[in-house]
């Protein structure tokens, strides 16, 4: 498999904090990758330096194309999705209006209304409620949604079991591999270890700013020394 993200050496600076010191992270093609770790050891400051959205150093390869130095939007415009974790919605617009304001113009999607309502059908039933007043758990999967209907080829999603109820993580999980089913690579940043094994191909594991363990789910599991020191609380 060829990698279709690949960061070497990444260095990331909110202002004259120094955040990321040398991460070397790759997702293949079709490939789920999770990334674990406590809070604030730079999981989410990763997925914003690959967007644009932070000052940073390093390399950032996407199909083998140079992403620093680009904008956001510039960034999505060449196939990265990202999920952020304040499931950044439009709270006054209805759920229909989300997910057609998220469609990529211009390009046949390979994802539909109708994909998206049958993947939840909770969303259908919600399509003409302003998305504002929908429980946790509904605003979620339309975040999710609607970052589809730009057809991304790789998603990047930030924490998004995070206070949800166990169905809705159930639900998630479910979507995430649907993704991988119809080949979209995933960035997951996750918390949640059972999920976070259960769905990925491989992980890695952050510490401080720095990438402390790659391996697979099996090979994290075996690895006791690394589980305590860098994510048991």
């Amino acid at each position: 498999m060829s990698a279709m993200l690949e960061l070497k050496d990444l260095h990331a600076y909110y202002g004259k904090s120094h955040v990321l010191h040398g991460v070397d992270l790759h997702v293949n093609e079709g490939e789920i990758v999770s990334l674990l770790g406590r809070n604030g050891v730079g999981r989410s400051t990763t997925v914003k330096a690959v967007m644009g959205m932070v000052d940073s150093t390093g390399s950032i390869r996407f199909r083998g194309r140079e992403m620093i130095g680009l904008k956001a939007f510039q960034v999505a415009h060449q196939g990265l999705g990202y999920v952020p974790e304040n499931r950044d919605i439009f709270p006054t617009l209805t759920v229909e209006q989300n997910l057609v304001l998220g469609e990529k113009k211009g390009k046949q999607s390979r994802w539909s209304l109708g994909d998206m309502y049958n993947m939840f059908p909770r969303l259908k039933e919600r399509q003409h409620t302003q998305a504002g007043v929908l429980s946790g758990g509904e605003q979620q999967m339309l975040t999710l949604c609607r970052t589809l209907m730009g057809d991304p080829d790789l998603i990047m999603i930030d924490e998004p079991t995070e206070g949800l109820a166990p169905k809705i993580v159930e639900l998630v999980g479910q979507y995430l591999q649907e993704l991988k089913n119809r080949g979209i690579s995933v960035l997951l940043v996750e918390q949640k270890l059972a999920i976070a094994l259960e769905i990925s191909q491989r992980v890695y594991v952050m510490g401080h700013g720095a990438i402390v363990f790659e391996g697979t789910p099996a090979e994290l599991k075996a690895n006791a020394g690394i589980r305590k020191e860098w994510l048991e609380v």
